[in-house]
């Protein structure tokens, strides 16, 4: 079989930005495709050009209306495969649903599974995505699934962009983002702290322990997302209590829903600096503590070397320029 196939990129509504920044990285022009919405609310999508026997990576990310986004992916690989795509590949920044993946009560769904189930069913040969909330999503899926990470992205921005980032401390918010943290910290050969919190309702933290030495030094919060960011606002209030000079976050994923905007304008934290695997430009424009990292370059050598047949593996520990 001849492999003179090319890489096609389609853009979905939730993050065009994001797509037109890996396309330029890549070298290449976005597809074209129509994606409407009709007065009933059903999308429609149409496919601008020629997939066969193509290459097809579909970028779409898990944000703002959540469920038509991800009904607008699903749709646009289902109509890339019955145009006979030879491979198409879910390009999902922000996975849908991650936080979903376990029964942690009775009757709890496993939403993230079904996410995978669908987007198999659909036609997804291939899923790469960004900071999965738990990595084990990847054993929800029959097909391959890259799951790249921002820590080298974040390592850069520590060095380039802290001054004085030798006398600093990680921090991770909660035990669950521990591992995160100590990479981070492993690699910068800096200290790690941890904060551990009680939760008596779901998105609402009760109480904050701090278990870790932070006095006079600037601490970075590490976690891979922030929501409605009461956590890493309590978190760093605790961290100012017991000392610390300046509380700094950075975050994977700079969800920011609800009054995200109102508790980081109002907290002790000097920036909040998140990557743009969701959009956030009209957020910046009212929060000057927001600071962006840019992923499009690990996005887009990913999927360069997944057409070329090459192995991922190196960007797991490197940035791309």
């Amino acid at each position: 079989m001849s492999s003179t196939n090319s890489i096609k990129i389609f853009a979905g509504n939730s993050h065009v930005e994001l797509a037109k920044l890996v396309a330029r990285r890549i070298g290449i022009e976005l597809c074209k495709v129509a994606v409407i919405k009709y007065s009933n609310q059903e999308t429609c999508v149409t496919i601008g050009e020629s997939v066969r026997d193509e290459d097809v990576f579909i970028i779409q990310s898990g944000c703002g209306e959540i469920n038509d986004n991800l009904m607008e992916l699903l749709i646009m690989i289902n109509a890339c495969k019955t145009a006979s795509a030879r491979r198409i590949t879910a390009v999902i920044p922000c996975f849908p649903y991650a936080r979903q993946d376990k029964k942690d009560k009775s009757r709890a769904p496993i939403t993230a599974k079904l996410v995978a189930n669908m987007l198999t069913v659909a036609g997804a040969n291939h899923v790469i995505t960004v900071d999965l909330h738990a990595s084990q999503i990847q054993g929800f899926f029959n097909v391959p699934v890259d799951n790249l990470y921002s820590e080298p992205s974040m390592l850069r921005y520590i060095k380039a962009e802290i001054t004085g980032w030798t006398n600093t401390i990680i921090v991770s918010p909660d035990a669950g983002g521990a591992k995160r943290a100590t990479a981070i910290a492993d690699r910068l050969n800096l200290d790690f702290a941890l904060i551990h919190k009680e939760r008596k309702i779901a998105n609402e933290v009760s109480r904050m322990v701090l278990v870790g030495d932070v006095r006079g030094k600037v601490a970075i919060l590490i976690d891979d997302m922030a929501d409605t960011c009461g956590t890493l606002a309590l978190a760093a209030s605790t961290l100012k209590e017991n000392g610390a000079t300046k509380v700094l976050a950075i975050v994977a994923h700079g969800i920011l829903s609800g009054k995200a905007i109102e508790v980081i304008n109002k907290s002790c934290l000097e920036r909040v600096v998140v990557t743009n695997t969701i959009p956030h430009d009209d957020k910046k424009a009212v929060c000057p503590k927001i600071h962006t990292i840019d992923i499009s370059a690990t996005l887009a050598e990913a999927i360069r070397r997944t057409h070329n047949g090459e192995s991922v593996s190196f960007l797991f520990s490197h940035a791309p320029e």
